[in-house]
């Protein structure tokens, strides 16, 4: 196992050099660049910029350069001193636009992660141990209406109930003294508040697909032969269904965790923004409608870094759940 580990770490360093590449390549295949926005958008409110004015700006900037000399300078940086670039959207370095927001994004992407498991896991388990009983029709007639809804139309119908019964949509709209002050125990109660909608929104179409994977996988593993030995043998059903059967079933829920984590971190970017949310999501969508390339490629490389990281993990998770995964072919 620890050989495994070491070579998947090893494998790390390659993987993420040519994300990085990959990722800074694709930001450059729209024309223009955010110099060419920046005019565009203060042309339209009857600025005039002179060719000595635009090459300047570009100067200052730094996109006087060609894309792959500030791709290696940027990645230079990066791992010399730590320097993530300078975002020109905010007009301050790209890591401390990020940190402004992180507190709040990890909290929300954690609460709904764990509300998607803790609600997923015993449902599906239910089903599948009560097939075809009314309970499981509800739960699979609740569990498709929640996938095939979109979570912004979804969004907007309990935004407009919870105005009407409460006047406040309490969609994330989270207060400034809370968004510089970080979570603490005193407005934990306001946070929760404020996470009721957003979770129901984000976290039910990963809590109905988990469900369905749950559901389908415990009847798989019911039918198979160990299970049917071992109730032959007087193997307790309670024994079966979660020392045996659950194991094996949590393994697509286990190799899910890499897009888990990287979603920690950027959160759900088209909800976040029908909802109003303060996290990553709308940050990176701006940052590419901007082309702040250094922002968004940040965002997009610490996103890499996270599924690398999750992918192994559950690797790991996979290995302790079904013995039956090798990692290396025996020799022979």
């Amino acid at each position: 196992m620890w050989k495994y580990i070491g070579k998947r770490i090893l494998m790390f360093i390659p993987t993420i050099i040519i994300i990085s590449f990959v990722i800074f390549f694709i930001m450059q295949l729209p024309e223009g660049d955010y110099v060419s926005s920046y005019i565009a958008r203060m042309q339209a409110e009857g600025e005039v910029f002179t060719e000595e004015d635009i090459a300047s700006l570009r100067a200052q900037y730094g996109l006087d350069k060609n894309w792959v000399a500030r791709y290696f300078d940027w990645v230079i940086k990066i791992v010399t001193k730590g320097d993530f670039g300078y975002s020109f959207a905010y007009g301050r370095p790209v890591w401390s636009v990020i940190m402004e927001r992180l507190w709040l994004t990890i909290a929300v992407s954690l609460t709904i992660m764990v509300f998607t498991y803790l609600v997923s896991i015993p449902i599906g388990i239910y089903s599948a141990l009560h097939q075809y009983s009314v309970g499981d029709y509800v739960f699979t007639a609740i569990g498709f209406l929640g996938m095939a809804t979109p979570n912004f139309l979804l969004a907007i119908i309990l935004m407009y109930f919870s105005f009407k019964w409460t006047g406040d949509p309490l969609l994330g709209l989270f207060s400034t003294e809370m968004l510089q002050e970080g979570l603490h125990w005193y407005n934990f109660g306001e946070f929760l508040q404020r996470m009721v909608i957003p979770t129901i929104v984000i976290g039910t179409a990963g809590t109905c697909g988990v469900i369905r994977t749950v559901r389908a996988q415990m009847l798989d593993e019911q039918a198979k032969q160990y299970a049917l030995t071992a109730r032959a043998k007087g193997v307790s059903e309670r024994t079966i269904v979660y020392k045996y059967c659950l194991r094996a079933a949590l393994n697509p829920v286990a190799s899910g965790l890499a897009g888990s984590l990287s979603s920690i971190f950027s959160g759900s970017t088209i909800s976040a923004i029908v909802m109003n949310l303060s996290i990553q999501g709308p940050v990176l969508y701006e940052a590419l409608k901007t082309q702040d390339t250094y922002l968004a490629g940040t965002i997009l490389m610490t996103q890499a870094v996270l599924v690398v990281i999750g992918t192994l993990l559950s690797d790991i998770l996979l290995a302790w759940l079904d013995p039956r995964i090798r990692f290396e072919k025996k020799r022979s």
